[in-house]
């Protein structure tokens, strides 16, 4: 076992998974836990393209806003967004002391079981009407998907070595890309059978089959951390509940993967928001507007796969992570720039499948890959600071910088998109200058 999770992986993806048990099990928890979320995201999606109010959030809420002057229907997105990065706060403390007190084998399950009993929850108030459900399906769904995420990636980094990442974080990537596919066909195929409550039982499996991968994945993690003398993820980590956002504000790699992560999620947010804008203008017809959004996802899915089966290995392994986080800057400028000009339907849907399957493809995996020459604490503390409190912060913060832009017409939206994919870029040659100092593998 030691051997196989420590030798340099071959080429092609027969050999690697002949050679490496690990990156079987890998693959089949990227895609249980992805299938899982692509089961519940229509379900997010349409809660956030509601535009009414009564259907999304609680009575005695809007009657609040009501009272003070707020339509709250004008401000659907602004108002989850805000919800979203405030309960991020809350969380991250929580999650920093659950990681910082208590061992691999016990916290990786716990967050898992912790989302399984939500989703019990859920079934329960979709199959009773509770009303509200929808904003707090919202709210959970975004924690959900960047929790549970950020801890995978982590966990990924204490099995494969930076070599081994580099080789095989497209082939994992892959396998939760045909999760991503499979889950929106299940939901096809069985909400107006089942309907939406049922859904919630579905994904629970899903991430029940998460639990056996972690169990057995962890064997290769401590084989790894054994052979190597690495700190043991067997035992607590220590520290502070805030240790992540320490260390994000106290060393310059993790700053520049924080402004990254933010001006990268800025340029989706406002492509996100301009999008559903221009959708209700040329699609007025909630079913022609639905069958848009599908056939984006599907290409997003179908370009990510391609990518990263015949692109991503090969760019990481030949060149590091260099091109992987430029290319996707280069082209969201260039993309950004055409549809300042002709901001159309098609254009946009064009756009948004280069931005979200290059980020999926080349510029997720590159970042990931940096964690495995960083100590335990940057992966599990500032990682998951970065991938939660920054990721929504920068949700929030270009939500309302749309609403801002968008007085002005889809072109100034657009134009202020090339600002901040120019940032972007920028960020990611400064992530490139610190990575460079970096170890080849991860400190002891």
């Amino acid at each position: 076992m030691s051997a196989a999770a420590t030798a340099p992986v071959r080429p092609g993806l027969r050999g690697a998974l002949r050679q490496s048990p690990p990156l079987i099990w890998a693959c089949v928890y990227f895609f249980c836990l992805l299938s899982g979320y692509y089961v519940l995201r229509p379900v997010r999606e349409a809660m956030a393209a509601s535009a009414d109010a009564q259907a999304v959030f609680p009575p005695v809420l809007i009657d609040w806003f009501s009272a003070h002057g707020i339509a709250m229907q004008d401000f659907v997105l602004q108002f989850l967004f805000t919800g979203v990065f405030l309960i991020m706060l809350v969380l991250q403390p929580l999650y920093g002391a659950v990681v910082s007190r208590y061992a691999r084998r016990v916290f990786l399950p716990a967050v898992y079981g912790f989302f399984i009993v939500c989703l019990l929850g859920f079934y329960l108030m979709f199959d009773s009407g509770v009303p509200g459900r929808g904003m707090a399906f919202f709210f959970w769904a975004a924690v959900f998907n960047l929790f549970a995420v950020a801890v995978f990636w982590s966990f990924m980094a204490d099995v494969f070595s930076n070599a081994q990442a580099r080789a095989v974080y497209g082939y994992i990537g892959a396998a939760g890309t045909l999760g991503a596919f499979l889950g929106p066909i299940i939901t096809a195929a069985l909400v107006q059978r089942v309907g939406i409550a049922n859904l919630m039982l579905v994904s629970a499996g899903f991430l029940s089959a998460c639990l056996v991968c972690i169990w057995r994945l962890r064997l290769w993690a401590v084989a790894r951390e054994q052979e190597q003398q690495l700190a043991s993820g067997e035992t607590p980590m220590g520290g502070s509940v805030l240790d992540g956002l320490k260390l994000i504000a106290r060393e310059p790699l993790l700053r520049w993967l924080a402004v990254l992560v933010l001006f990268g999620v800025g340029v989706g947010t406002l492509l996100y928001n301009e999008q559903a804008a221009i959708a209700r203008q040329f699609y007025p017809d909630e079913a022609a507007r639905t069958a848009f959004y599908s056939q984006i996802d599907l290409a997003v899915n179908a370009l990510t796969l391609v990518l990263q089966l015949g692109l991503t290995r090969w760019l990481l392994s030949r060149h590091g992570i260099a091109p992987a986080l430029l290319i996707p800057g280069v082209a969201i400028i260039f993309g950004f720039l055409l549809l300042a000009a002709w901001p159309l339907a098609l254009m946009v849907a064009i756009v948004q499948v280069m931005t979200r399957a290059s980020e999926f493809s080349l510029a997720k995996p590159a970042r990931e890959t940096i964690y495995t020459r960083v100590d335990r604490q940057w992966r599990y503390k500032a990682g998951a600071a970065i991938d939660t409190v920054v990721y929504r912060g920068a949700d929030l913060t270009f939500a309302w910088v749309h609403k801002g832009l968008s007085l002005f017409g889809s072109h100034a939206v657009f134009a202020g998109g090339v600002v901040v994919a120019g940032c972007m870029t920028a960020a990611a040659i400064g992530l490139l200058h610190e990575e460079k100092k970096l170890p080849g593998e991860r400190p002891e």
